[in-house]
């Protein structure tokens, strides 16, 4: 990602806000394109919920000319999903989500205080139908997309039926965490997007992720229903039987996952985003110096050399690529609705085809 002049200053062009009730959900505005991120961490301290916060933010810093000449902005809604039970429910006028990771077990009704799978969270899980609900217009609707990672990769696989979650135990060696190695499927290798990762890796396949995960998601069956495909699976020396990224559905185009999961962490890019993140954290003294370092003497401290460049590099094509191509394609509908200039095309800055108007 490149470095851009986002500038936290300017609050007119790319803002934030916390939904935690009804009455903290703005009023949408014809100028202003609303982002959801579906924040699933319960309040468990954590980098990645401001870690994807922080990429759409920097995507806008690419945007920036535009957004200041044509007075089209940006604003990032966090919904808190399992704690507070806020899911959005008016599809028609949000178009772009993205799912962060979070604690616990994938299934909520589990998540009572008692299970050692739960990690202690005691959650209403009344929340899960009407995401699942959301799930179904995001998938119906080719004007919507969806970017997920972790947490929300297993609620989707639990939502579409095509993977059940199962602990890791001591055969795999416990919780994965590190940088561990997934592959891409003959399907992801022969996709439009994915196809563009696959050149970029020395043998095609093999890819490194940042992971933390419990649970592996094992898919119930070889075929998956018509529409979404298996893009990657982990590898630990040999491709394993967990499913770590799916495709739900495509663009209309047929270029870009629209609807989209992974499970792992590639909203963590590379020491510098993430010390970034760490740093406003504790200045805000959202969390203790005690959390700050640990996350900072280790995850940071696996980010160096060629393992940082590799995360760089699965974190453009898993994650920053598909917010940048939806959220690039929001911005160029909305300009051209209000008729106040023409944004670059997605398709033509991701260098998937050649655009003629």
């Amino acid at each position: 990602m490149k470095h851009q002049s986002y500038d936290p200053e300017r609050p007119d062009i790319v803002s934030y806000v916390r939904v935690t009730r009804p009455e903290e959900i703005p009023p949408e505005e014809s100028r202003t394109i609303d982002v959801v991120v579906l924040d699933m961490n319960h309040s468990w301290p954590n980098v990645g919920h401001d870690s994807l916060v922080h990429i759409v933010r920097e995507l806008a810093g690419e945007m920036l000319d535009f957004l200041a000449q044509s007075e089209v902005k940006i604003r990032v809604l966090s919904f808190d999903v399992r704690q507070s039970l806020m899911v959005p429910d008016k599809a028609d006028r949000f178009k772009l989500f993205i799912g962060t990771g979070g604690p616990g077990h994938l299934d909520p009704r589990i998540n009572d205080g008692t299970h050692q799978e739960g990690q202690g969270i005691v959650e209403d899980p009344s929340w899960e139908p009407r995401l699942f609900a959301l799930f179904d217009r995001i998938a119906d609707d080719s004007g919507s997309s969806l970017v997920a990672v972790c947490h929300t990769f297993g609620v989707i696989c639990r939502w579409a039926g095509v993977a059940d979650a199962v602990a890791r135990g001591p055969e795999k060696g416990g919780k994965s965490t590190g940088v561990p190695s997934n592959w891409l499927t003959d399907q992801a290798v022969g996709h439009s997007w994915f196809q563009k990762f696959s050149a970029q890796l020395p043998d095609g396949r093999s890819f490194k992720v940042i992971d933390n995960r419990l649970f592996d998601l094992i898919p119930r069956s070889s075929r998956f229903p018509d529409g979404m495909t298996a893009i990657s699976f982990e590898k630990d020396g040999s491709p394993g039987d967990a499913l770590t990224a799916i495709e739900i559905a495509r663009d209309a185009e047929g270029f870009m996952p629209r609807f989209f999961a992974v499970n792992h962490h590639p909203e963590i890019i590379d020491r510098e985003h993430l010390l970034r993140v760490l740093d406003s954290k504790l200045r805000r003294v959202e969390v203790t110096s005690e959390w700050y370092d640990e996350r900072a003497n280790t995850i940071a401290g696996l980010m160096v050399g060629e393992a940082e460049r590799q995360s760089r590099l699965t974190s453009r094509y898993m994650l920053i690529d598909p917010i940048r191509f939806h959220l690039t394609r929001l911005v160029r509908q909305r300009a051209e609705d209000l008729g106040v200039g023409h944004a670059p095309h997605e398709q033509q800055l991701l260098g998937l085809a050649a655009v003629t108007s």
